[in-house]
């Protein structure tokens, strides 16, 4: 049975300038396979409500695996690539060894292959899959301006450089997303992601054990929650174990996630470090309150689009890959 979208459909005329207005630079376009593959997000929408509805905890790997593409080279799908014998590929780079959803992003694109041969790229397939996989879970939607064009290059050393750690500051976070065109209000927005899906234990252990030479644990996580989170996790080495970034929620795309964070449980020493700064640790409390989702729900949105537009190829750049695990 397909998933009933229970979204806030967020269409106004603000968020179509900010997609267009960013097309105006990328060379993308709101309807760019208007004629060439004019179901194209029908084919997406409707293989996205089979595998949702089979697998509701997938919309957070989904969306991570965008995020993941568009932090290394931009949004190009090189985080889709296999590594070949020659070079580790982004994918096996150890802060994404966890990722989740290939598996999905090859299910969707053997459909647009089947409907519309050679003629969209697996960068707008997982572009348009994020956006999906969020509405399903209850989130807004979006306008997304299409016409990427997918990469060739894919290194696991980059990716280790280049995403955000777990265990950054405002500051190292700050500068990562500026590296990228997205701004502080970008960080706090898009840290509300972490309202879907799960993390392994090594991503926050260290906030429960050997934490420094002053603290068995990080002092700024809450100790009550520090307690359960060591009941699942029993050491720095604990591999197996999964944790709920979102307790009680982690399925749906709401503002739980901040009200977490702002009672000091958020699981990341990323999502501890919205509340050292002034900027973050407002937008954080005022979400908190449950009365602003409306208003999450079209930042979101908007930090989404202006993510989704950097370092994307365009015109005659990369290629339109067959198969989103290796190249033409």
């Amino acid at each position: 049975m397909a998933v009933k979208p229970c979204a806030v459909m967020l269409i106004p005329s603000a968020l179509l300038l900010l997609a267009l207005s960013s097309s105006a630079v990328a060379q993308l376009q709101v309807g760019y396979y208007s004629k060439t593959c004019p179901n194209v997000e029908a084919i997406v929408r409707e293989e996205m409500e089979k595998i949702i509805s089979a697998a509701p905890s997938l919309a957070g790997p989904l969306l991570r695996l965008h995020f993941h593409d568009c932090f290394v080279r931009g949004c190009d799908a090189s985080v889709l690539l296999n590594s070949t014998e020659g070079n580790l590929a982004e994918r096996d780079a150890k802060p994404n060894k966890s990722l989740r959803g290939f598996g999905s992003v090859d299910r969707v694109k053997a459909k647009l292959e089947a409907a519309c041969p050679n003629t969209v790229s697996c960068a707008d397939v997982l572009t348009l899959m994020a956006r999906d996989a969020v509405m399903l879970a209850k989130g807004p939607s979006w306008p997304v301006a299409l016409g990427r064009r997918d990469g060739s290059v894919s290194s696991a050393t980059e990716a280790a450089d280049q995403l955000p750690p777990a265990n950054g500051d405002v500051p190292l976070l700050t500068m990562i997303f500026a590296s990228k065109g997205l701004d502080l209000k970008d960080l706090v927005v898009l840290s509300g992601a972490h309202t879907l899906g799960t993390a392994h234990c090594p991503s926050y252990a260290g906030r429960l054990y050997n934490f420094s030479s002053a603290y068995s644990a990080d002092p700024t996580l809450d100790s009550e929650y520090a307690d359960r989170l060591r009941t699942r996790c029993k050491s720095v080495d604990d591999k197996a174990m999964l944790s709920e970034m979102d307790p009680g929620s982690y399925k749906t795309f709401d503002t739980s996630y901040y009200r977490h964070v702002a009672k000091r449980r958020g699981l990341f020493q990323s999502d501890a470090a919205l509340l050292t700064d002034a900027t973050t640790r407002e937008y954080v409390q005022r979400i908190a309150t449950g009365k602003f989702d409306d208003v999450f729900f079209k930042d979101f949105s908007e930090s989404m689009i202006k993510m989704g537009n950097v370092g994307v190829l365009t015109g005659a750049q990369g290629e339109i890959r067959k198969k989103c695990y290796i190249v033409n």
